[in-house]
């Protein structure tokens, strides 16, 4: 059977590797999972939310660890990496004094029977994550997840098992044995574990094809999911604004984890007559992004993930200059080891081009000129995802007023698409359906049971 590998991102040596379970070993896995999710749902609400608290704790006692094993897998820089960890961190806090209230049964009214709304345990999550934020794009089930009562299994990407292996590790330090554990079930055993009796949830992060096959499967088994798949979020940026203040924000977001990440603004839709400003600082703040050794805390740039992710993107590229996008910066694969790809400018892509319908993670950024606000809006939704957008604008009422026509999850004004413990995060459309963090992320763990009394 295939075994998993760790590939340093850049110098392209592989350094672990390591071995999948079989079909027997994803059962017990489960099954364990259940087991622990059962014992653990008898634990007061208030010993799971100490709990997390601890694991918070546990959690930046180990971070510089903990992060030099994220750039080691993904390659993000050394900054990010601890900055990853350190958020991880913070959705444990916040659960830990937000939940217990938001857990509290709710008395219902509207009749004369006595009915009270409770949150009660849903039992083992199986959550399937990506590479790219390899400790947050966990703890955003995780910290619900163990607050709620419920245990969680992860089925890590196959790139990254070191980093499953560290947070399965740092967990078992506050948390029970075996309540968090990863699953490395190769893909063909995926089905069948989708499909165990012993799972009650599942999240899936990743691609939207992935997504639709989890969806699938899942599905069949009647299993709820929660979907968080790609984005090419919108950063609408109107006359009014600031275009080198926007523009910085712009770079910043366009290359966190050089570009591989599915809430960074990637399409940035600017209106004519502040265009030429903003693609002039955008080009000067990309620049400024300069590929090096993410193991140095100056690199704000760090390689891609893996060999074929800078294949897939630089020919994207290629393809959108063919159909007539404008070449400003970058968009060369440099010589020399490893995945690194330099910040790339493209101006006016096409419809039917990569750059103006597909998601391209990576450092490159697609500007798009538009006469007014109403043809922003409609170029904005014109993408199948609607993970996340923002508007840019010196008049933040204006702003927040066109807002909710942008087709999205997620909404902001004069600020980077982000994520943030307290705040519900997901996608429509081509991005998925469900909610992570927050008061909605936790709903989507638990049972919602209405409990009648009748004296």
């Amino acid at each position: 059977m295939e075994r998993f590998v760790s590939v340093t991102p850049w110098n392209g040596a592989p350094f672990a590797t390591w071995g999948p379970l079989d079909a027997a070993g994803v059962d017990a896995a489960l099954q364990a999972g259940a087991a622990a999710a059962a014992d653990w749902a008898a634990v007061p609400v208030a010993a799971r939310a100490a709990a997390l608290d601890g694991l918070a704790a546990a959690l930046r006692a180990a971070a510089p660890v903990l992060a030099a094993q994220i750039v080691a897998e993904v390659g993000k820089p050394i900054g990010e990496a601890a900055a990853e960890v350190e958020k991880c961190a913070l959705v444990c806090a916040w659960y830990a004094a937000e939940g217990p209230a938001l857990l509290a049964p709710v008395a219902l009214r509207g009749g004369p029977r006595a009915v009270t709304l409770r949150r009660d345990p849903a039992g083992l999550v199986l959550s399937i994550m990506p590479w790219n934020f390899p400790f947050w794009q966990v703890f955003r089930v995780l910290a619900p997840a163990v607050l709620a009562g419920d245990a969680l299994r992860v089925k890590h990407a196959p790139s990254t098992q070191g980093c499953m292996a560290a947070l399965a590790a740092v967990a078992a330090r506050a948390l029970p044995p075996g309540l968090v554990d990863g699953l490395r079930a190769p893909l063909p055993l995926l089905p069948a574990a989708l499909a165990h009796p012993a799972v009650a949830r599942v999240t899936f992060t990743g691609s939207t094809p992935a997504g639709r096959a989890v969806a699938a499967q899942a599905g069949a088994a009647l299993k709820r999911t929660v979907l968080e798949l790609g984005g090419s979020d919108a950063f609408v940026v109107l006359a009014d604004a600031d275009p080198a203040a926007a523009a910085r924000a712009a770079a910043a977001s366009r290359c966190i984890n050089a570009g591989q990440s599915c809430i960074a603004a990637k399409r940035f839709v600017v209106e004519a007559a502040v265009a030429p400003a903003f693609t002039e600082a955008l080009h000067a703040a990309l620049a400024a992004f300069v590929p090096g050794d993410p193991r140095d805390p100056a690199t704000r740039l760090g390689p891609l993930h893996r060999a074929d992710l800078r294949a897939t993107l630089h020919a994207q590229v290629q393809a959108s200059r063919a159909a007539g996008a404008r070449l400003l910066l970058g968009g060369e694969v440099p010589e020399g080891p490893g995945f690194f790809y330099p910040p790339t400018l493209l101006l006016g892509p096409p419809d039917g081009c990569p750059a103006a319908d597909d998601e391209l993670f990576g450092p490159v950024a697609s500007v798009f000129v538009v006469p007014d606000a109403e043809a922003a809006i409609a170029r904005a939704n014109r993408s199948p995802y609607a993970l996340a957008a923002s508007v840019w604008s010196g008049d933040p009422a204006r702003a927040a007023a066109l807002a909710p026509r942008l087709r999205a999850g997620a909404l902001f004004v004069n600020a980077a698409p982000a994520s943030e413990p307290g705040v519900p995060f997901g996608g429509r459309g081509d991005s998925g359906h469900g909610r992570e963090l927050g008061a909605a992320g936790l709903d989507e763990l638990v049972e919602l049971r209405a409990l009648t009394v009748v004296s």
